[in-house]
């Protein structure tokens, strides 16, 4: 079964993760023992749907004279990038030619870090956008916290190659704001693969998604049922946490002291694995007040919320988000499409930013995920004319380091620094002007995307006897 026809091959399925020990939260394989049996239960369940993502093996790559954008605050005139055996190798001047590998010029090009989006829905609302593909909200109770994004990921849908070749190579699958908890999400890496563990970022902690103000009051509301209003939705995250605390007190009572087995609750598990500090939160949130709250509950029951997602008014309590050392993850300028998303300011990103707080660009889009680049550059501009100095170097990493940050991998990917994953981006010119674009986009030294090479431009076999090799639709005759 071809995966991306004509793109990298050779991904196996294995039933541990990658060895090694990407991360600190990273179950233990290959035979070692897993920390949480000695020191309390696992509520995350990491090991039972195992990633079995396996880097390629990946000769040396230099590229060379470029301009380098690291993610760390750095623009670096006129160097190099070496990538080996699936790391950032070296960065800087005059680096040696490897003997066997491919040498990229990069004179007039920029390079950054891959981009990670940490909020996306591809694989669980796939292209094309039917009823009978729409899976990502469950929307039959306000808390479905035992629901996982990762197990309606169809990882054929047509739109990961399309973010593949705008430079995405990590992004978070998460359910829909239908709910108050709308299940666990998922972090991905961007790569082929016929089951979803075969692109499962290893070692990535699970994420909760959770949900403030119109969309679990107007759902469930409309049915007649708690909540209806804001007011229910606090009660209904309150109700949950007391019943996740207990949950959590009750298994750990018995690991320590045994006794009777308590029954396995799918839901409380997930919320339980929250207040153990092994899943992050991360929460659709509008208005600054709700953040607010939210930040309330977060340390009235001991968790950490990850990231406000959308968070349009989150200038309105940047403060508060620096102090809690909670993300907001923003779009550029979409507002004002129902009432809680009014009050909006195109200089978000930036005031968020210039608070000290994690700001980071998303798309929530399955088009807006192919230009990230150009979404952050507005966002830049934006924080210029409100007469904030803020420079390419810098901005990269609201679509880089700071996602990274948001999804707790930050320690092995999210910038070009020696030893991360060698997740990288070459771009035609400076990434955020509207004229540039990909042009090579690498995952652990892979080259998986090349714009000049129809072969390194994958589809997914959906594609395949629909489109040609050129994305135009077959003429009549051809395979169906």
């Amino acid at each position: 079964m071809r995966l991306f026809s004509e793109s990298v091959k050779g991904i196996e399925r294995l039933c541990v993760a990658v060895c090694g020990g990407l991360l600190v939260s990273t179950l233990v394989a290959c035979g070692g023992e897993d920390k949480k049996a000695a020191d309390g239960p696992d509520f995350a369940r990491q090991g039972d749907f195992p990633s079995t993502y396996i880097p390629q093996e990946s000769a040396p790559v230099l590229i060379r004279g470029a301009t380098v954008l690291t993610g760390t605050g750095e623009k670096l005139l006129n160097s190099d990038v070496l990538l080996e055996d699936g790391k950032i190798a070296r960065v800087g001047k005059d680096l040696k030619v490897p003997k066997k590998g491919l040498v990229v010029e990069g004179a007039g090009k920029w390079v950054t870090p891959g981009i990670i989006d940490v909020h996306s829905h591809l694989g669980d609302y796939p292209a094309p956008s039917i009823e009978s593909s729409q899976d990502g909200n469950e929307m039959t109770s306000p808390n479905t916290a035992q629901v996982w994004a990762e197990h309606s990921v169809w990882t054929q849908d047509p739109q990961f190659p399309l973010a593949l070749a705008g430079g995405v190579t990590t992004l978070q699958i998460l359910p829909g704001s239908a709910n108050l908890f709308g299940g666990r999400a998922v972090t991905l890496k961007n790569v082929p693969g016929r089951s979803v563990q075969d692109m499962k970022f290893p070692g990535a902690p699970y994420g909760l998604k959770m949900a403030c103000g119109e969309n679990p009051k107007r759902v469930y509301g409309g049915k007649g049922t708690l909540p209806s209003t804001r007011m229910g939705n606090v009660a209904g995250y309150r109700k949950a946490w007391t019943e996740a605390a207990a949950y959590k007190e009750k298994w750990e009572n018995f690991h320590k002291n045994g006794g009777d087995e308590p029954e396995r609750d799918l839901q409380l598990e997930t919320l339980a694995g929250v207040l153990n500090g092994d899943i992050l939160v991360h929460n659709h949130c509008y208005r600054g007040e709700e953040m607010a709250i939210m930040m309330d509950i977060a340390r009235d029951y001991d968790f950490q919320i990850s990231a406000f997602h959308h968070a349009v008014e989150a200038y309105k309590v940047a403060d508060l988000l620096a102090e809690n050392n909670v993300c907001a993850a923003m779009w550029a300028d979409w507002w004002g499409f129902k009432h809680e998303a009014f009050d909006m300011t195109e200089a978000n990103i930036a005031i968020v930013d210039q608070a000290k707080a994690c700001a980071m660009i998303h798309s929530d889009s399955a088009v807006g995920i192919q230009h990230l680049n150009e979404e952050t550059a507005k966002a830049m501009v934006a924080g210029q004319r409100a007469g904030f100095h803020i420079e390419p170097r810098h901005a990269v990493a609201w679509m880089t380091s700071n996602p990274a940050k948001a999804l707790g991998i930050e320690e092995v990917t999210g910038t070009l620094e020696k030893g991360k994953m060698a997740d990288v981006v070459v771009w035609s010119g400076n990434p955020f002007s509207v004229y540039s674009k990909a042009d090579k986009v690498f995952i652990d030294g892979v080259l998986m995307y090349d714009r000049t090479d129809s072969a390194r431009q994958p589809h997914t076999d959906f594609e395949l006897g629909i489109l040609d090799a050129e994305g135009e639709r077959l003429p009549e005759g051809g395979q169906q």
